[in-house]
């Protein structure tokens, strides 16, 4: 099935095929978001260092103005990457340990 854009699509089948196209990429984009997170635990020299509040603030904030930019909710955005950030942080805790 050729995958549409969204106001190209006609039929539930057609929306459907693509959303689940998308989550396929996002997926793959979350895997390279996470071989990031295996870097900074094999680079940061201590394990403190892994919890960096005001960084999470500007990815988060970030994410928010990239969305509302292109006209996505930033508020659900931004509830999105608290909990993606949050998911990354423990990630990467876990590989600082296992170094």
């Amino acid at each position: 099935m050729t995958i549409l854009s969204g106001p190209e699509c006609t039929t539930m089948a057609e929306v459907r095929a693509g959303v689940d196209q998308v989550d396929r990429e996002l997926v793959a984009l979350l895997r390279r978001r996470f071989d990031y997170m295996d870097a900074a635990a094999r680079i940061k020299p201590e394990r403190g260092h892994v919890r960096d509040e005001a960084r999470k603030a500007q990815v988060i904030a970030n994410a928010r103005a990239a969305a509302e930019a292109v006209g996505v909710p930033g508020d659900a955005v931004a509830a999105m990457w608290e909990t993606l950030v949050e998911a990354s942080i423990a990630y990467e805790l876990d590989a600082f340990d296992r170094r």
